[in-house]
């Protein structure tokens, strides 16, 4: 048996291909969009790809199915609840698959979505315990699928929480304790609230120490598993919408570079530029109405989370890497990328009139503000759970990043706004997003909430 995780650090996602060494077969499960890497090995190793597998339609990213099925000739398959708009093969409970000796076998595992499976590897067609299972997004390494994503049109937390029960409870812990465990997605991923860095696991593992596998009923389970859940990135019903769809398919050439005339023409014209620069080069100088989204972070999930997918996009990263930038993009969906620049230093140069800096205070420096006569507002970005764990400033809003795009109503344009969040990074996207809508005075705490807890020791306190 051939046995391959591909790991996408950006997305925290996990996918796999599975193949016979002696038959040659292959099938590919829960694949990005830009599919070279699976064609490459499939290509190296002499596999022909039969099968594609989506264990899910997936919220965080586009899948590669479509890319896959052209590329190979391979069929699409998903549990059979999952309704398409192309062709696809209906996965049953029990339903075999074989490559040869290596044979796959279906699980269905209803819960994070209506459609979900998992999928049983067999290094050998009679083997009574199965080599690992493939869990997608129904049982993570420490953690389980949350039930209260908007992939699932008309099915409420509570009903798809009682169906992730009888999953996990029933059929997953079912398995043997040598089972290995290969989830969809690792620690960082929005599809849960308390996931592992760890890559792969045991049942037995999870038995003993994932908190929602403990032996519990139905109601006490539901409540478990949708309690403190962070907000979902804005994108993530449009990527579980486009995963249904026959969509246009990925296009590694598209995007293209720009002629500095071009760029301030379209830019001119209401795209939007994102900086994807480090917040402390953003802040330096940018382009007045860009947002930054650095790029070494979980730049697609951020960026699906302040931007939108209908609007044009311009690209400014660090020399040479505009063209991962656009694939990042490309990968949650996010095509109307009209070009992007090869020499940002030097267009900001040119472009001297229209480039501002960001301000960026250090904690100190708030600590006096807030005891000012014209105290700034402070906006917490984090999740609930940063807040909880970490202590927070007492008199601070508290509005997630991935709530902020549609909550910047709730904040006074009269007042001088200061961001933070745990370090500076989301901060930085947070603030260049107001900056972005017509807020004029916005700044961010430099070292984000650490900063501010690290002052505490040295200065009076303010309202905390």
């Amino acid at each position: 048996m051939f046995f391959a995780q591909y790991y996408l650090d950006c997305l925290s996602q996990a996918s796999y291909m599975i193949a016979d060494e002696r038959t040659g077969q292959a099938v590919v499960v829960d694949p990005r969009r830009d599919v070279s890497e699976y064609l490459a090995d499939a290509a190296a190793h002499g596999f022909r790809v039969i099968g594609v597998i989506n264990t899910h339609f997936h919220a965080d990213f586009v899948a590669g199915h479509l890319e896959m099925a052209d590329e190979t000739g391979a069929w699409i398959g998903y549990g059979r609840h999952a309704e398409t708009e192309y062709p696809i093969r209906e996965l049953a409970e029990g339903e075999r698959i074989s490559l040869g000796d290596v044979a796959l076998e279906i699980l269905e595992t209803p819960g994070h979505t209506p459609e979900s499976i998992s999928v049983l590897v067999y290094e050998r067609a009679g083997d009574e315990v199965p080599y690992g299972v493939l869990t997608g997004d129904a049982l993570f390494i420490g953690d389980v699928g949350r039930p209260d994503l908007l992939a699932s049109v008309g099915v409420t937390a509570e009903e798809l929480g009682a169906m992730l029960h009888d999953s996990v409870q029933n059929k997953l812990m079912g398995l043997p304790d040598e089972v290995r465990v290969f989830p969809a997605h690792g620690a960082g991923s929005a599809c849960g609230k308390n996931l592992s860095a760890e890559k792969q696991s045991t049942i037995g593992e999870q038995r003993a120490t994932n908190y929602a596998c403990a032996p519990m009923g139905r109601k006490e389970f539901v409540a478990l598993v949708t309690a403190g859940q962070p907000a979902a990135p804005g994108y993530f019903a449009y990527d579980a919408e486009l995963n249904r769809k026959d969509r246009a398919r990925y296009d590694a050439s598209a995007p293209r570079p720009l002629a500095l005339a071009e760029f301030t023409e379209l830019r001119a014209a209401g795209a939007i530029v994102v900086d994807a620069r480090d917040p402390q080069e953003f802040a330096a100088g940018h382009l007045r109405g860009a947002v930054n989204v650095p790029a070494d972070g979980r730049f697609a999930e951020q960026a699906g989370t302040v931007l939108h997918p209908a609007a044009e996009l311009l690209v400014m990263a660090a020399q040479n890497r505009e063209e991962e930038v656009v694939t990042r993009l490309a990968r949650i969906g996010f095509d109307r990328v009209v070009g992007y620049l090869r020499n940002p230093e030097d267009a900001l140069e040119a472009l001297a009139g229209e480039v501002s800096p960001a301000s960026r205070v250090t904690a100190a420096h708030l600590r006096t503000a807030l005891a000012g006569e014209r105290p700034p507002v402070v906006v917490d970005v984090r999740t609930c759970g940063e807040r909880e764990a970490n202590g927070f400033i007492e008199s601070a809003l508290h509005i997630p990043l991935g709530e902020l795009p549609h909550r910047t109503h709730e904040l006074p344009a009269d007042r001088p706004l200061v961001l933070h969040c745990a370090g500076g990074h989301r901060s930085s996207i947070a603030a260049s997003l107001l900056r972005q809508r017509g807020f004029q005075d916005v700044s961010d705490i430099l070292g984000g909430y650490a900063a501010w807890a690290l002052s505490a020791s040295t200065a009076e306190p303010v309202g905390a």
